[in-house]
Parts: C-alpha cells; structure tokens; sequence
C-alpha cells in the first residue's frame, strides 16, 4: 500500500495530464498511473482544434462544447506555458479547407451556408484566393473556405508541458499498468494498492476493459515531414472521397493525417496507409513529395457509441472522462475543468452535462444530446 492521495487518475494521455494538474492547483494529492504517459493517442494526433471546420449536421450538442472548449484555449495556453516554462506550438493561423472540383466545390458551399446559419464565422473562396494565401496549393484547387477561428496545438509539446507543470504542482507519475480499480483503489500491476479518495479512469480506448461502458478503438495513420515555411496554415481538403489533412508546425514539422480505420487494438503501420496519405496530399499540395520524411506511426482513438465524450460519474463511484474520440486535443480545457470540478466535491459544469456516461447502457445504446440542449450549452 502505497501513501494515500485525494485523487488517482488511471491515464497518462492529455486528459488524464491536464486533469491530474488541475486537480493539483485545487489543493488536491494526485497520482498518475500510466506504463508510458503521454505515448498513446496523444503521441500520434496531429492537434487540429477546428470546431467549425468540423462541425457535422446532427452533432451540435458536441459542437457547442467543441466551443466552448476552443474558447478556453488561449488562456489554457498561457497559464500552462508559465506553469511549466515551455511552448505548446499553438497556432492561431486558421484553417482552410479546399476543394478539387466542381463537387466539393458544392460541399464546401453547403458547408458554408449551415455554418453561417449557426452563427459561425468562415469565409468562401475562390482557387485564386486560396492560392494567394497558400502559394504552394495545386493549380487544380477549384475553391477554399478559410476559417481564422480554428487553430492547432502540437500535442507532443502539450503532454510535455502538462507532465512538467504536473511535476511542479506536486502531482506523483507511477510508471506501471493498472489492473484493477474501484472507486476508493487502484491494483497495479507489481501488486502496490493505492488508496484514493476518489479514482478517474482517463485510459483514452483502454477505459471500457477497466469500466465496462461500450467503446472502441479506432485506429489513425499519420505522417511526419519537415519542411520550414511549406504552409502558414492548416490545409483540409477530400480526395478521392476521403479526407486529408496537413498541419504546418512552428519548428518545421508538417504532419499530415489522417485515416479511420476500425482495426481493434492494432497500431502497426501499414505501407498502403501510408502511401494513400502521400499521395492525396500531393493532391492538394504537390510540392510535399520535395519534403524530408521524418516519421510515419498509427495511434488509437478512443470512440463512443455515438462519437461524443463519456464524462462524469459511474454509479459505482469511479470518474470517467474518455470517448473523445477526434477531438481528445480540443477538448481537453473543457474536459479538464468539468472533472476537477467534479473532484473537487462539485457538480458537472452545464456544458458537460449532455456527456455524462449515463446516455449509454453497457450494452452500446445512447442518447445523443439534442439540438436543444446545444442551444443551452452554447
């Protein structure tokens, strides 16, 4: 039995790290339990927070909090660069998403026309405009919508951050696997009990092995090139009928992404994966194939039945903050908020109210949050 604290959390990705500092700047005692923190799907996301260009008909419950944690990201972002004495890599230069012919050109338009009827800010195109704001974009590049509101983060430098300002705040990182909770326990792996006042299960797509809520994995390649000043921004675009992504960073990375792939537990990197990222990329920008290769790797996402998060209290007294699916990086502000808030003898904030794991049953069914409670949350 090791000493006691007010709060263990059971994952070491950026949820479980910025809830575990939080939690920490609340007065509480914490301990991180993960083998290797900050490797899983933190490690491979490409820390896109693009809540607009995003936003999907039917899901505007999860919009409205995609928001709203967007919202918080650049005081999140100060106050976490002073805590911890490093960078984060957040971006503010927007994201534009283009199209290659005259039928995303009509997607593109449509999305436009249901963002603006939700009050959202973007703005249409045309290939020149685009190319103008991108020079190395294809000639072929038909149209653009460019949306200055959605920005980026380089979750590697973030998890680091979070672990350093964590460290500083006197939270305790235990490098083993855990085998067993309960809501006052958690069993590690060396047979070592630690007792808690309160146990939160953040193990992104491992948590329903250890909770027994539905979930699964679903796997993401991503590629990783450098190349300093190729893009000044976020590039989006459908090729083919998939979709395509490339995130320029500070330091000259340039990560491209990313796949969907319902694969189970395997995070091995396929060679085809891979060439379909390059090659669609070159779609949009044909100059990347003059990049320097730097990494290839595939990471799991922790998913839902309905793709939303899965926050709050289970009934047998355990914390759960997982299913976030894409938006593990974006939601990460908000998320950390409503479960400190939670553990430190609160109620779940309004805004998170909608993602409690009681919409779902254990076997699978949910409620997905309404429209109407979106237009409460936003």
């Amino acid at each position: 039995m090791t000493a006691p604290v007010d709060v263990a959390i059971v994952g070491g990705g950026v949820i479980g790290l910025a809830t575990a500092w939080r939690a920490a700047q609340r007065g509480l005692s914490v301990a991180v339990v993960d083998q290797s923190a900050g490797r899983g799907a933190s490690w491979i996301a490409a820390g896109m927070l693009a809540p607009v260009t995003e936003a999907h008909y039917g899901e505007e419950a999860l919009l409205g909090l995609n928001l709203d944690s967007a919202g918080r990201y650049p005081a999140f972002v100060a106050e976490l660069e002073a805590a911890s004495g490093t960078s984060v890599g957040y971006s503010t230069s927007g994201t534009l998403a283009v199209a290659l012919d005259a039928g995303d050109r009509a997607v593109l338009a449509e999305l436009h026309a249901y963002q603006q009827r939700l009050g959202l800010d973007s703005d249409l195109l045309s290939g020149r405009e685009c190319r103008t704001l991108e020079p190395m974009l294809a000639p072929t590049v038909r149209a653009g919508l460019l949306v200055t509101g959605d920005h980026s983060v380089d979750p590697r430098r973030l998890t680091a951050a979070l672990h350093t300002a964590g460290h500083r705040a006197g939270v305790r990182f235990l490098e083993q696997q855990a085998t067993a909770t309960t809501s006052s326990s958690v069993t590690l792996a060396d047979g070592t009990t630690i007792a808690a006042g309160s146990v939160l299960l953040a193990a992104g797509c491992w948590t329903p092995a250890l909770t027994g809520l539905p979930g699964r994995p679903v796997k993401g390649h991503v590629v990783r090139l450098r190349g300093a000043g190729f893009l000044q921004r976020t590039v989006r675009g459908v090729v083919r009928g998939f979709d395509v992504y490339v995130v320029p960073r500070d330091d000259g990375e340039v990560v491209i992404g990313a796949t969907v792939e319902e694969m189970g537990f395997d995070t091995s990197v396929r060679v085809g994966c891979v060439y379909e990222l390059l090659r669609d990329a070159h779609e949009l920008l044909p100059g990347i194939t003059e990049l320097e290769l730097v990494e290839c790797g595939a990471g799991l996402r922790p998913g839902s039945p309905d793709n939303a998060p899965l926050v709050g209290r289970l009934a047998d007294g355990r914390f759960v903050a997982t299913g976030h699916y894409r938006n593990g990086i974006l939601l990460t502000p908000v998320t950390a908020d409503a479960v400190t808030e939670l553990l430190a003898g609160g109620q779940l904030p309004a805004v998170m109210a909608p993602f409690s794991p009681d919409r779902v049953s254990a076997h699978g069914t949910s409620a997905a949050p309404t429209a109407t409670q979106a237009g409460s949350m936003r």
